[in-house]
């Protein structure tokens, strides 16, 4: 009779916790469904330039999902892959064939390069081709091309669920109400908050971002400082989200939940996985989320060797989401308290 008494209590609990009951049914229900549309979004689709190349070829190398471009000769391959997006650009000399390869991405490269083969023959592509990267190079590993996105996603979920958790025990420990109650005006308490934080954050920002670079050994071709600031940006996004959605937790177990509606699904558009794959009906997500911005950002930097002329549409943008969270923070303080 104990024990039935015991399971009806906590069967009582879950039933008048309604926020648990949603979040235990919807978030699984939420990244499945995600995961179904990622997995079963559209082939992987090749863009190549070609120079040179004779008309027959061409036809080989199309089909499938693969589009070959003719083009005039070009002197800046780099910019060229750039500005059209290309995949690569296959360039037939007099003495030579080259293959430049964007680079940053290894299944992408390798799949251009058996194309290319199975269409001219292997043994023709090794002994005539030439392969160039204009981005990282044959020894680039999978690792290398995932890194920067695992080391921004890796700040933004510890620095949300730090900050989250910490902040509800402000609220649940009364500290929060207390400070309301004293003349502290609601943007001061914001600020205060997160500057206290952010100081914390930019420290483990900045320890995530050395250890990834100089003891893991990700690639990195471009600056340091600009890594740092991305990720200090990125930091900070989480921070003042973490703290608006523990508004809205009763406990730090609903602060937990909210992991798989808000952290895990920006995963997904983050470049984990190639989004020129993702669904149709998922693509428009990316954007509305601080971690595309970040991930593209490091990538462009560690990987590209880019710098802040290209990345800063991406670091403006991520400033912009934490002035949002930061002025929804102010609002959600008011159903504690007017001021």
């Amino acid at each position: 009779m104990r024990i039935l008494a015991l399971v009806i209590r906590i069967l009582r609990q879950f039933i008048h916790d309604k926020r648990t009951m949603a979040l235990m049914i919807i978030a699984p229900i939420l990244v499945l469904t995600m995961l179904s549309l990622v997995f079963n979004g559209e082939e992987l689709k090749l863009k190549i330039g070609a120079v040179n190349v004779p008309n027959a070829m061409i036809e080989r190398i199309e089909g499938n999902n693969v589009t070959v471009t003719k083009l005039e000769a070009t002197e800046d391959v780099k910019r060229e892959i750039k500005e059209n997006d290309y995949d690569a650009i296959l360039n037939f000399g007099r003495s030579e064939n080259e293959i430049h390869l964007e680079g940053s991405d290894p299944t992408i490269n390798k799949a251009i390069v058996e194309r290319i083969r199975s269409s001219m023959g292997s043994e023709q592509t090794e002994a005539n081709m030439a392969i160039q990267y204009v981005y990282g190079s044959s020894e680039m590993t999978t690792f290398d091309h995932f890194g920067p996105v695992l080391v921004g996603f890796f700040i933004f979920f510890f620095v949300f669920l730090i900050a989250g958790v910490s902040f509800l025990r402000e609220r649940t420990q009364g500290t929060l109400l207390r400070l309301l109650a004293s003349p502290i005006k609601r943007w001061e308490l914001v600020l205060g908050y997160v500057i206290g934080f952010g100081l914390f954050t930019m420290i483990q920002s900045a320890i995530i971002a050395l250890y990834s670079i100089y003891v893991i050994d990700l690639k990195m071709e471009g600056s340091f400082f600009y890594v740092l600031i991305i990720t200090l940006m990125l930091a900070l996004s989480a921070l003042t989200l973490g703290i608006l959605l523990s508004s809205f937790a009763k406990n730090e177990l609903q602060m937990i939940q909210f992991i798989p509606l808000v952290v895990v699904p920006q995963l997904f558009f983050s470049g984990l996985f190639n989004l020129d794959t993702i669904s149709d009906y998922l693509s428009w997500i990316g954007p509305l989320t601080p971690l595309y911005y970040g991930a593209e950002a490091l990538r462009d930097v560690m990987i590209k060797g880019q710098g802040i002329s290209d990345i800063w549409v991406d670091v403006v943008v991520l400033i912009g989401f934490s002035l949002l969270f930061i002025i929804l923070n102010i609002i959600a303080l008011k159903k504690h308290r007017r001021i």
